[in-house]
């Protein structure tokens, strides 16, 4: 342990793979950064704080005709319990993302675990003493939106860490871990639910068994994160990390052409995947699938999903490609898309089915964490959680829109003999054309049209080594439009390295 209470640093050091002019020793310092072991716990508070959450959004939905029956509600009122979390989270955004470039990773961490944990312990809350003892839907919406409040503070956090914790090769692929503990919670309870509640009166038990991994994890992260960054910086973008105020951000991005496509763009791809993930069962159904299937195909959408994205982040962390990775993989998700729109049609092709929710989550699952990166990337130095959370909205937003969409063009069908939805028998064709259509498009609109440097990047070159190297796409450096200067300074002892890059529309 050090004076100051952090881990010992790792015996070595990350090193850039070129060597400083010269033999300045100030730059030679600037070359290598220490990195701390303390890092991976931070990582691992935030996984387990991610993965909880997760679990308390969707705990009803697996066991929802038990939930309704136990807690005497309709189905209706049972889709509100998981519904919150996306009302709660799109007013509360540009807070969270204020919050985490202003106040700092631990503050935001911790009070997010607090309100994770009261959450859960506010679903308990049963019926006044001396009447046998019933929890109450009240308490239970009332605990969720506690629960929902938590969810922006935890969602946003990856790419803060990993900018402030890691050192540039391992960025990519701490920012995939941190993102995709998200999908773990959702897989597990989809696990976990159904097997603790056989019967109705099992929903106590549940509840308790989410509440208590969620008090640990919440004394984990307020005692074991002691402060919001490490004592020196992992790399020179974490030493330069001085991010603009937030209105500043909200404006640089807002000139940004890169970002905005990419916000639109992939907040498309998002809400396609949360009308695939919401709306499966009611697609399926109608072709005679059972519930048993579907819980099958959305388990490997997020397996693959999570497989797919431990490889890209390796690999975009090793070759920096993240602009082609996200090009290629937007592209065969839309494939994946369509072919998903076209099986879903069909009657009993099991196999199909199940290939094709495993292709569509490995390509476009993996796109999350890379993209989220990316995001960061063009738009540096804007604040890494104003750029990521501002595309967490637009995704939140288009998916409220995508789900209404979808539903509105469902038309009744008269005759379905193979159904097991129950008497509502909806027709999906025109719907699963549209989506389809939908991502193709906006699918076409990213490939042809997103072009950037990559921003941190040149900065960090820049600091480290006194040039600045191009990373990127060519064509962004040949056709931006210059609309202001980023003035990159690095101050130590004296020693001054300013970068001068436009910020382009």
């Amino acid at each position: 342990m050090d004076d100051d209470g952090e881990l010992s640093p790792e015996v070595h050091t990350e090193e850039s793979d070129l060597e400083p002019r010269g033999h300045d020793p100030e730059l030679k310092r600037l070359v290598g950064f220490k990195v701390y072991k303390r890092r991976w716990f931070v990582l691992l508070v935030l996984c387990l704080l991610n993965c909880s959450n997760a679990t308390l959004w969707l705990t009803f939905a697996p066991v929802a005709d038990q939930s309704a029956q136990y807690l005497k509600v309709s189905l209706e009122q049972i889709n509100w319990l998981s519904l919150v979390y996306m009302v709660v989270a799109i007013p509360l955004s540009f807070g969270t993302t204020w919050m985490l470039d202003s106040l700092g990773l631990r503050i935001t961490l911790v009070l997010g675990s607090w309100l994770n944990m009261f959450g859960a312990i506010t679903r308990l809350i049963g019926t006044p003493p001396g009447i046998p003892f019933e929890i109450q839907y009240e308490a239970v919406l009332s605990g969720q939106t506690i629960a929902a409040l938590a969810q922006p503070l935890i969602i946003f956090t990856p790419t803060k860490l990993a900018a402030l914790w890691f050192p540039e090769h391992q960025r990519a692929t701490a920012n995939t871990i941190a993102s995709m503990s998200n999908p773990l919670g959702v897989l597990l309870a989809n696990i976990i639910s159904p097997v603790f509640t056989e019967t109705s009166q099992q929903i106590p038990a549940l509840l308790f068994a989410y509440a208590i991994p969620a008090c640990f994890i919440c004394l984990l992260a307020t005692v074991g994160i002691r402060s919001s960054a490490p004592l020196t910086p992992p790399s020179a973008s974490a030493e330069l990390s001085s991010s603009e105020p937030f209105v500043q951000g909200i404006k640089l991005l807002l000139k940004n052409k890169a970002y905005l496509i990419l916000l639109l763009c992939f907040g498309s791809g998002m809400a396609v995947f949360t009308c695939f993930s919401t709306l499966l069962e009611q697609i399926l159904c109608v072709r005679g699938y059972t519930n048993d299937f579907v819980g099958l195909c959305g388990a490997l959408f997020i397996v693959f999903g999570i497989v797919g994205a431990g490889v890209l982040g390796v690999y975009v962390d090793k070759t920096k490609k993240f602009m082609e990775v996200t090009k290629i993989n937007f592209s065969l998700t839309a494939l994946a898309c369509i072919a998903f729109s076209v099986v879903s049609l069909m009657h009993q092709q099991k196999v199909a089915m199940a290939a094709v929710c495993s292709l569509f989550g490995f390509f476009g699952f993996s796109i999350y964490p890379v993209a989220m990166e990316l995001s960061v990337e063009c738009s540096y130095p804007v604040g890494e959680a104003t750029s990521a959370g501002l595309i967490f909205v637009s995704g939140q937003i288009q998916s409220v829109l995508y789900i209404l969409l979808l539903q509105a063009l469902t038309t009744p069908l008269a005759d379905s003999p193979l159904s097991t939805c129950g008497d509502a028998v909806l027709s999906w064709k025109v719907p699963m054309m549209v989506m389809a259509g939908l991502c193709s498009l906006f699918t076409c609109c990213f490939v042809i049209f997103f072009h950037t440097r990559y921003r941190r990047l040149e900065a960090e070159e820049a600091a480290t080594h006194g040039t600045r190297r191009s990373y990127g796409s060519a064509a962004a450096a040949e056709h931006t439009d210059e609309c202001g200067d980023v003035n990159l300074l690095v101050e130590d002892k004296g020693i001054t390295v300013s970068e001068q890059t436009a910020v382009h529309e």
